[in-house]
């Protein structure tokens, strides 16, 4: 790779790196797992950063995290959501942010790989539907569908509203 492309790719991770981390930790619900899944995409970006950077790199990148992360669900039978750190403004009590917190990490992770991903692509990430249907190679309706089910399911959880305020609000 020349020396060009060495920076830009560095660029890049400054600029990207902590969203995308931010992202694969909603995927995984593991912060050392989610930093591993980085890691490998950004390794694959990096080899083929010449073609990858003409087009939408951040975009390539949440594909692969998206893929590996499924490639880890396949693989995993057991599913730990461990508790860490996490900022959060507007709420006064540390511990009621770290409890919410957990509980909507312990709902998104009883979705559908397909369903999860959609939902931080899309409401976590903020992008539109279809650079979701792009990231993850499906229709823009196939995207509109999966998100609808998975909020539904999350709205139903029962651990997830035992941890809102009741203010009769659902998430």
């Amino acid at each position: 790779m020349q020396e060009r492309d060495e920076r830009a790719f560095e660029e890049f991770v400054a600029r990207t790196g902590d969203r995308l981390l931010r992202c694969a930790v909603l995927l995984v619900a593991d912060h050392a797992a989610a930093e591993d899944l980085v890691q490998g995409a950004l390794e694959r970006t990096y080899r083929h950063w010449p073609r990858v950077s003409a087009g939408h790199p951040e975009a390539y990148v949440r594909r692969a995290l998206v893929n590996a992360a499924a490639s880890r669900w396949r693989r995993s039978r057991v599913r730990e959501v461990p508790l860490g750190p996490h900022d959060q403004a507007g709420t006064t009590d540390h511990a009621d942010r770290l409890s919410t917190r957990d509980e909507l990490i312990r709902a998104l992770m009883t979705l559908p790989a397909r369903q999860r991903a959609v939902l931080v692509l899309r409401y976590f990430d903020d992008l539109p539907e279809a650079e979701v249907a792009a990231v993850l190679g499906c229709s823009v309706g196939s995207v509109k569908s999966q998100a609808s089910r998975g909020l539904a399911r999350l709205r139903a959880s029962v651990d997830l509203h035992s941890s809102l305020p009741m203010t009769g609000r659902t998430p």
